[in-house]
């Protein structure tokens, strides 16, 4: 009787301890992965703000100074104006009393300068600081990676040293330089939407189709001004990370079993080129708002920049430390959802 031979099967080193996690696990996964990174917020957030806060306190004098040089305020009078914004006390117990209501009552302080609570004036910057922002940085990356991939694959060309010379320029001319040759260009050919968001007659007004439109009149300018030095950044990193994928032994192997050079560059080259780009993407966000304040001032944009700048100069503590406070989980934030669409982008990464 002849014995049946069974098909030969080939075990790979420690097959029999291969583990392909379910969907359940991938999501717990990330769950952790979320927790662990959330609650790591909290002790970095409490270290910038004591640095801050004792950054700010090494200035020299304080914002009562201003009172001192006025002769109609005495100096009893100004000690009772310490006494009532609290600046009599210990730099300890200012920080610890500062802490102590954003903790509890979400109170972030009041400004000396403007005798508001903290909250109600960067609420009313937050929300265009953040829109400016993201629009700015969805500008730079549309315009950006495909010419960083065109001038990859048509490198030393014309096109390429074109780029090259405009990415060289946009990188070394300050952001407040070209919204000042933005506005002398639109002057010169009869514009006027120059400075803010709105013309004056749609400022306070609701929000109408014509509203909406005169905005996007004054919005290219800040665009350009502020996006230009993302688009030259971006865009020669694209170039240099693509350059070395397209070499890679991997690419090469593709086009040798006849895969579309098309194929190859975006599915493969590109892919693979744009993880780093990702990973910067974190760091451009709290850039945008904090980098970009001499632009803004020149602009008349209502972003938390010249907030933070004449917070700065008025020495108006507990606005300035908000200020900080906020671009730091700005900056973490940022960083977060930097890693996961990485992971997205790149399935070979993991949440560790």
């Amino acid at each position: 009787m002849r014995r049946r031979l069974r098909p030969h099967r080939t075990y790979l080193a420690n097959d029999s301890f291969t583990h392909h996690p379910s969907e359940f696990e991938r999501r717990a996964t990330v769950l952790v992965f979320l927790t662990r990174r959330l609650l790591t917020f909290i002790p970095t957030l409490l270290l910038v703000s004591a640095i801050c806060f004792a950054v700010i306190q090494l200035q020299p004098g304080s914002f009562t100074d201003r009172y001192l040089e006025d002769p109609r305020f005495s100096r009893e009078a100004v000690a009772r104006i310490n006494a009532q914004l609290g600046l009599d006390r210990s730099p300890v117990e200012q920080y610890g009393r500062w802490i102590w209501g954003i903790v509890t009552r979400g109170d972030f302080g009041f400004s000396f300068f403007a005798n508001r609570p903290v909250a109600s004036m960067i609420g009313e910057r937050l929300a265009w600081t953040v829109v400016i922002a993201l629009v700015t940085l969805l500008f730079a990356w549309i315009v950006a990676v495909p010419l960083g991939i065109y001038t990859a694959l048509k490198r030393n060309g014309f096109t390429d040293a074109v780029a090259s010379f405009v990415g060289y320029v946009g990188l070394a001319v300050p952001d407040f330089l070209v919204a000042l040759l933005l506005v002398a260009m639109v002057l010169a050919y009869g514009g006027t939407n120059v400075g803010g968001l709105f013309s004056p007659r749609f400022i306070g007004e609701s929000w109408t189709w014509a509203k909406f439109v005169d905005m996007l009149d004054h919005l290219w300018i800040p665009i350009l001004a502020i996006g230009t030095g993302g688009v030259a950044t971006i865009m020669r990193q694209m170039r240099a990370n693509l350059l070395d994928v397209l070499d890679a032994d991997y690419v090469r192997t593709a086009r040798a079993k006849g895969v579309s050079e098309h194929r190859v560059t975006m599915r493969h080259a590109v892919r693979t080129a744009i993880n780093p780009l990702v990973s910067m993407a974190g760091l451009q966000l709290p850039e945008l708002i904090n980098g970009t304040i001499i632009a803004s001032i020149v602009l008349n944009l209502p972003t938390i920049g010249p907030l933070l700048y004449s917070s700065l100069l008025a020495k108006d503590q507990y606005v300035a430390m908000t200020l900080l406070l906020f671009a730091s989980l700005l900056l973490m934030i940022g960083n977060l959802l930097a890693d996961l669409a990485l992971a997205w982008v790149d399935p070979r990464i993991r949440y560790g």
